[in-house]
């Protein structure tokens, strides 16, 4: 008999959960409102995880693509605090070096490019002119969105190339226009796409080295060398550039990765992803706060209810494992439902910057355990309010 009455005594799951879902049927709208603030902490912290990933996965994608042997030399200062040269030699010394698979430079040039010889020389709209060798486009790895590149024909012509911000400003979107640059018309014969790792060449107009010599008075100096290694030598390649380029003088020549920018970004990123996932963990707490709240007068308001039970014989147990289980199932709904939401934020900006999805399964299903949590403390002062309620007491009209 004692076995029995036991037995009977027992709250199964399913009935666990019958009666959770019946007290929380009965007030929809508060219930929904109360998992509402849940949802929206865990779709912010989904959202933001997401869309975090989804960026640094392009990213690494576009290092893949655009490779991380591409080496930059430029000249330094000298002891006196002088800006410093690069010897003209330096190419064909950089050239010598083992592992070196292509070497381009760029030299800079005292002239302005506009759209018309009517236009002020002094407004340049941030365009540089500088003069540049064949190998430029095949060292950076860089696309051309019209037109051709200079080859060795047309480097010692008037002909300009212009990298893509550079064609924007001007306005030129075809080959074949001319361009007021040096107190002269240039044609344009090509049109670069954006060149991740060279983002000054995006704002240039770009002369073959012997035109601008000979138009716009260039003194042939490189003065930015752009230096792609065997991608399992960059390291050593990158110890001996500066003695390579400049023997006499090394230490005015910097040496620099412009992959590591793409690498500072993704870790700016992430940098970023903690700030907006405190925010994230802020809002998951006040809908928390939200639910504790929401339960605490639902124990208020059901004090007949929970007298009742009490005199049909249920236990102080029944009682408060009762509302436990209401505020586990709104932080269960909640946390489903911001699941399903940041998920869906996430994939709708991916494909708006057309980066592949990228959402952490286990930072999901972190989250939601993470809800749940949330729930439980929550709801645990109410429940152990509600257990305490004597019958008589909680039978007693107000």
């Amino acid at each position: 008999m004692r076995w029995r009455r036991r037995r009977a005594g027992r709250l199964g799951l399913g009935d666990l959960l019958g009666v959770a879902g019946a007290g929380l049927r009965t007030r929809r709208l508060r219930a929904t409102l109360s998992s509402l603030g849940i949802a929206i902490g865990v779709a912010a912290m989904v959202a933001v995880l997401g869309i975090s990933a989804s960026s640094r996965a392009d990213l690494l994608a576009q290092l893949d693509s655009l490779g991380t042997n591409l080496l930059r030399v430029t000249p330094g200062e000298t002891f006196l605090g002088e800006e410093a040269k690069l010897p003209s030699e330096s190419l064909g010394m950089l050239r010598r070096i083992g592992p070196v698979e292509r070497v381009a430079a760029t030299g800079s040039t005292e002239a302005s490019v506009r759209r018309t010889d009517r236009i002020p020389e002094a407004e340049t709209g941030g365009i540089s002119v500088l003069a540049t060798d064949p190998e430029l486009l095949g060292t950076l790895g860089g696309e051309l969105a019209a037109g051709r590149f200079l080859n060795r024909a047309t480097a010692r012509y008037p002909a300009v190339v212009l990298g893509a911000k550079a064609a924007e400003r001007l306005g030129i979107a075809a080959v074949g226009r001319q361009v007021w640059l040096g107190d002269r018309w240039l044609t344009v014969v090509g049109i670069l796409r954006p060149v991740a790792l060279a983002p000054e060449i995006d704002r240039a107009a770009l002369v073959g080295f012997p035109a601008a010599e000979r138009l716009l008075g260039a003194d042939g100096s490189p003065g930015t060398v752009y230096v792609r290694a065997d991608p399992d030598q960059v390291e050593a390649v990158r110890a001996v550039l500066p003695a390579t380029a400049n023997p006499a003088n090394p230490n005015e020549v910097r040496v620099s990765r412009p992959s590591d920018a793409l690498a500072a970004r993704a870790a700016a990123n992430t940098a970023f992803t903690s700030l907006l996932l405190g925010l994230g963990v802020v809002a998951l707490v006040v809908g928390g706060v939200g639910i504790a709240n929401v339960m605490v007068i639902s124990v208020l308001e059901r004090r007949s209810e929970i007298g009742l039970r009490r005199a049909l014989g249920a236990t102080r147990g029944h009682v408060g494992v009762q509302f436990l289980a209401e505020s586990l199932l709104l932080a269960l709904a909640g946390g489903l439902a911001g699941v399903a939401l940041g998920a869906g934020v996430t994939a709708v900006y991916a494909a708006s910057r057309g980066w592949s999805v990228a959402v952490p399964v286990t930072a999901m299903a972190a989250l939601a355990l993470a809800a749940l949590a949330i729930g439980a403390l929550a709801g645990l002062y109410p429940a152990l309010r509600a257990a305490r309620l004597a019958p008589v007491e909680a039978l007693r009209t107000p």
